[in-house]
């Protein structure tokens, strides 16, 4: 079931990568490769199927932050939180645009003919929910959770 505006409080304990990154393509690059680097590290295998899942949901949320959160000089951050208890891995973008909120995920998709605008459906359907967060002023976090068997 695919969910908007649900807050997750992970514990402070929860295994987590909070990274800054600029916004650009190589940015964006460089979160996909982090986000498989860092499950390696968690011991989920790089090729697997959730490892595979969480680059392509990184991917995608990473490449909306610099084409539709982007402001001139200012970052987006990527926070991964492996949450066991709720077996997910969780992926939070945040940017600085708070006033450019996804579509939820119950819009009508883009036009057959539209250069974009589908990349979302990606993210619905790898991810177990996702989401849009406004948290104060400035930002907007985009999350999604991605299932990881335990």
């Amino acid at each position: 079931m695919k969910s908007f505006n649900v807050r997750v409080e992970p514990s402070a304990a929860a295994p987590h990568l909070t990274v800054l990154l600029s916004s650009t393509p190589r940015g964006a690059r460089l979160a996909r490769r982090l986000a498989g680097e860092q499950l390696a590290a968690w011991g989920i295998p790089y090729n697997s199927e959730t490892s595979q899942a969480v680059a392509i949901v990184t991917a995608e949320l990473a490449a909306n932050a610099i084409t539709h959160g982007r402001n001139p000089g200012r970052d987006f951050r990527l926070t991964l939180l492996h949450l066991t208890g709720q077996g997910v891995v969780r992926i939070e973008m945040t940017d600085t645009r708070p006033g450019h909120l996804p579509r939820g995920p119950g819009a009508e998709p883009a036009a057959t003919d539209a250069v974009s605008g589908r990349g979302l459906l990606l993210v619905a359907a790898y991810a177990e929910r996702w989401g849009c967060e406004v948290r104060d002023a400035y930002t907007k976090t985009v999350w999604a959770e991605v299932g990881c068997p335990t």
